[in-house]
């Protein structure tokens, strides 16, 4: 039996008394996989991705183990509600335009002590102010940095479009605006290089495209670690005290954390291992968090038809960003109908040896939106549930 059939058999009798569609995460892969972090890390902290957990008992087992320290959150909502929570260290990773959300932070010393806001423009700050509603807290402050790789004059840029800030000049400047203004202080900075932490360099079939992300990935590696250390020297001038610099994702976090500017680096896909992350040669996880959808068709011979399944993850459109049918091995899409939204039908040799009511294990393309999906998650160790708990729409928290 392959390792992947007898994690199937666990499966199975895990949930046996369950009614799918149910989704669950394997606590023997989520412990490895945070321990493969940790060891990645090389001594830093990792800070926790919340978007990428969206379930707090499990973010609260991760910060229990040694290596992780704080969470990287979504939104201010979700931010003032985990701080509440007794999370004591939350910096949000996007600037955000909840003004009673910064009221709620500015009136009141608990969150206003564990939540450090991002910024990258003084107009930012303008909002914040005008949200206050008298509220007189110092707002904690984190300015991001733009990790973009800018070739030939800037014609070519490779990289998310976040920060408009990319040189230790600019950074410099905006952190010398919230040192003039009263009511903020400047603790950190963070700098998520994307196109290298979150793109894979290793995809099945295009090894001339694979190589030229490693090329690029390398050459971005280079460039980044230089600008931020000079960045970091520029702020520090500002900002003799800086408590922070936050760097990396799941994809890059040995490089990331060999450098020296660095504090602390942050991941969270890395627990849950979604496909996107099969195809990297920086590390290698193992699938934790999968869900589970019923047979509830036989349409023809090589053909059974599941339940749901239309579960598409955010991005530019495309196959990556479908679930893959994981469990049993060899079935695929029906490429005229895809996953639908309702019902899935699903080909391969395999689907003659389900019959009704039988389970076809998934995997999704991002880690935490499979949450949006589920109320719930079902912990497995070995061949049991040993807990069920609630993802953040199972607590009535739907952020975005």
């Amino acid at each position: 039996m392959t390792v992947r059939a007898s994690d199937r058999a666990r499966y199975d009798r895990a949930t046996a008394h369950l009614d799918a569609p149910l989704a669950i995460v394997d606590l023997d892969a989520f412990d490895a996989n945070a321990d493969d972090l940790v060891r990645r890390a090389g001594g830093k902290p990792v800070r926790v991705a919340s978007k990428s957990v969206r379930c707090r008992a499990l973010l609260e087992r991760v910060l229990a183990r040694e290596g992780f320290a704080g969470v990287m959150s979504f939104t201010l909502a979700e931010s003032l509600w985990l701080a509440r929570s007794g999370c004591d260290d939350v910096l949000l990773a996007y600037p955000s335009a909840d003004r009673a959300g910064y009221a709620e932070l500015a009136a009141d010393p608990k969150p206003a002590a564990a939540v450090t806001v991002m910024i990258d423009d003084p107009a930012q700050l303008d909002l914040i102010d005008s949200a206050r509603a008298g509220g007189g807290e110092v707002v904690r402050v984190c300015l991001e940095l733009d990790t973009s790789l800018r070739l030939f004059g800037g014609r070519v840029r490779v990289g998310a479009r976040r920060s408009p800030l990319h040189s230790p000049a600019e950074v410099a400047e905006v952190a010398r605006a919230v040192a003039r203004r009263p009511g903020f202080r400047v603790v950190g900075l963070m700098a998520y290089e994307g196109h290298v932490a979150g793109v894979g360099d290793a995809v099945a079939g295009r090894p001339l495209r694979s190589r030229a992300v490693r090329l690029m990935q390398a050459a971005a590696r280079r460039e980044l670690a230089e600008r931020r250390a000079a960045v970091v020297r520029a702020v520090r001038e500002v900002v003799p005290d800086l408590e922070f610099v936050n760097g990396g994702g799941t994809g890059s976090v040995q490089h990331t954390a060999g450098e020296d500017a660095v504090t602390e680096v942050a991941a969270g896909s890395g627990l849950y291992v979604p496909r996107l992350f099969d195809n990297y040669t920086s590390f290698t996880g193992r699938p934790a968090a999968l869900f589970a959808l019923p047979v509830v068709r036989r349409p023809g011979v090589g053909a059974v038809t599941v339940l749901g399944g239309g579960y598409p993850a955010s991005g530019a459109p495309g196959a990556d960003r479908l679930p893959v049918p994981y469990l049993p091995e060899g079935l695929r899409y029906d490429p005229q109908e895809g996953a639908g939204e309702v019902q899935t039908p699903l080909l391969g040799s395999p689907a003659d040896d389900l019959l009704i009511g039988d389970r076809v294990w998934f995997r999704h393309a991002k880690a935490g939106e499979l949450c949006e999906r589920f109320d719930a998650l079902h912990l497995v160790e070995g061949d049991t549930v040993t807990d069920t708990v609630p993802t953040y729409r199972g607590e009535g928290m739907t952020f975005l």
